[in-house]
């Protein structure tokens, strides 16, 4: 992890999931801000996301639901974006609601915010950290046995995917 990624890591409380790649940061940026793009690559496959709502905007909300290939819908309650630095960075929680209002998160929701980082790296190419951060270990525990690894590190790759698609358009 480079030295910005590790700026207030707490490993008690943080997941992070770090990738260099040779795509140029404002198509992942694009894939992260336009929620017509966030519904092709943001669950994994054959999950689907059905609805989302994005105002990338400090107190905007960050909203999606998704839905298993064989089950009901999940999801929906609406989160919080607490800082947007364009084409660089951003952050939302879940445990705000859209204009900083206090949510009151199910006892079986992982309460955290994510932090966003897409930096410029070698030629063209760029270096993305995400990090959730929990309130306490035993929400960091549960949410990294739920496969935040794995399933936060197979939506980045079906970004990855859906931004190569775009290289070379105008």
């Amino acid at each position: 992890m480079n030295d910005s990624a590790q700026a207030g890591m707490n490993p008690e409380l943080d997941l992070v999931l770090e990738r260099v790649v040779d795509v140029p940061p404002d198509l992942i940026w694009k894939a992260w801000t336009r929620p017509e793009h966030l519904k092709e690559w943001f669950v994994p496959r054959p999950w689907t996301i059905t609805e989302c709502e994005i105002d990338l905007r400090p107190g905007g909300v960050f909203r999606m639901v998704m839905r298993p290939p064989d089950g009901e819908a999940m999801g929906g309650d609406p989160g919080c974006y607490l800082e947007v630095v364009e084409g660089e960075r951003f952050s939302w929680t879940n445990a705000l609601l859209p204009g900083f209002r206090p949510a009151s998160p199910a006892e079986s929701d992982i309460v955290f915010t994510a932090e966003i980082t897409i930096e410029p790296h070698g030629n063209g190419g760029t270096r993305y950290v995400a990090r959730a951060m929990h309130r306490d270990p035993q929400g960091r525990k549960q949410h990294q046995e739920m496969g935040f690894h794995e399933g936060w590190g197979t939506c980045f790759d079906q970004l990855e995917e859906l931004v190569r698609g775009w290289e070379g358009e105008a």
